[in-house]
């Protein structure tokens, strides 16, 4: 591991990149102090991948700049690949190889030596709970043992940057638990961490900071606690097994609303911003609901989750699936929302 510089592990200042008429990322700024872990947060199309792949040298930005353990992303691309470990979408393992063959290959291309190489291998396989596989081909390891594998494969040069770019996608929750773990501990043990996600709970758990980025820019920035602040008050949430009775729903219960109601066209759960005066709003809401005679379940308050930030500050749920590959969307868009351009999509 190289000697750390003083400044931030990573810092970014006004980073464009643009795929002809698409613009990926519009002037982002990012820092991130050694030993803590940025959540970069934001819909697929949001320019997160575009960002992680400049920040690790597989792409060259337009403009701006990007420091990684003080060293620039474009000039000084070998001593910023010497410093980092990357964790994408999928996983970038040999699935013929077994689990140990994988990690020894990486070893010596980080020119540890055989012997060395053997023994990184080991001590990864044990950190990572996968001794007992280590000698079976990786196609046969479960989705979420690749991935702990892909993880495992990132830190052989033990790097003081680590980037992973939406690591729990596709997991099983105990598997993403699993990941989160893991996360943690290398925290603990000092790396600092760029997680990107779409997963808001994830940012919550994980991330010491978090970057909301849309459209290529940075919307918001701060704690998850500095951040439900932006929200504010209580949310009233209820769900209305009559689907049809949804709108009308929304209408009994919009006179106490503190900003606009939001109903997930998935679930027919409905939520609504009360402010500070969540208990009066809960009593005034059960008496609107029963005059209009419609039956809910699940009927209570709840404090501001970042997905309540993410819908304040975009108009959009955070996962958000592309439409031209046919994908579900977690959560409808609220009525009057334009859907976001294809093309925007397609770059991150």
């Amino acid at each position: 591991m190289e000697q750390s510089f003083a400044g931030p592990a990573i810092l970014v200042e006004g980073l464009t990149k643009s795929f002809g008429d698409v613009h990926a990322l519009r002037g982002i700024d990012l820092s991130v102090p050694r030993g803590t872990v940025l959540g970069v947060l934001g819909p697929n199309g949001a320019g997160k991948t575009t960002a992680v792949r400049i920040l690790t040298t597989l792409l060259r930005p337009d403009g701006g700049r990007a420091l990684v353990e003080g060293h620039d992303v474009v000039r000084e691309a070998s001593a910023v690949r010497r410093s980092i470990g990357l964790a994408g979408q999928s996983a970038a393992i040999q699935i013929e190889l077994t689990g140990r063959e994988n990690l020894e290959i990486i070893g010596r291309l980080y020119h540890l030596g055989r012997a060395a190489s053997k023994a990184r291998a080991t001590e990864l396989l044990e950190q990572f709970d996968l001794t007992e596989a280590a000698d079976r081909a990786a196609k046969t390891f479960s989705g979420g043992m690749q991935r702990r594998l892909d993880l495992a494969a990132s830190l052989v040069g033990q790097p003081q940057v680590l980037f992973l770019d939406e690591p729990t996608t596709g997991l099983d929750p105990r598997s993403r638990l699993g990941m989160w773990e893991v996360i943690r501990s290398l925290v603990a043990g000092g790396t600092t961490l760029l997680l990107t996600t779409q997963y808001l709970d994830e940012a919550d758990e994980l991330a010491d900071e978090i970057v909301v980025i849309d459209h290529g820019e940075v919307i918001a920035a701060g704690t998850s606690t500095e951040l439900k602040g932006r929200v504010g008050g209580d949310v009233l949430e209820f769900t209305v097994p009559d689907r049809p009775r949804v709108g009308d729903a929304v209408a009994a219960v919009t006179k106490l609303a503190e900003g606009e109601p939001h109903i997930d066209e998935g679930t027919g759960v409905v939520s609504v911003p009360v402010g500070v005066n969540g208990s009066d709003a809960l009593i005034q809401s059960v008496r609107s609901l029963d005059e209009a005679g419609i039956e809910t379940s699940g009927l209570g308050l709840r404090r501001p989750s970042l997905d309540d930030v993410f819908l304040a500050l975009t108009g959009h749920a955070a996962e958000e699936e592309d439409a031209d590959t046919g994908g579900k969307r977690r959560r409808g868009r609220r009525k009057g929302q334009p859907e976001a351009e294809k093309a925007g999509r397609a770059s991150s």
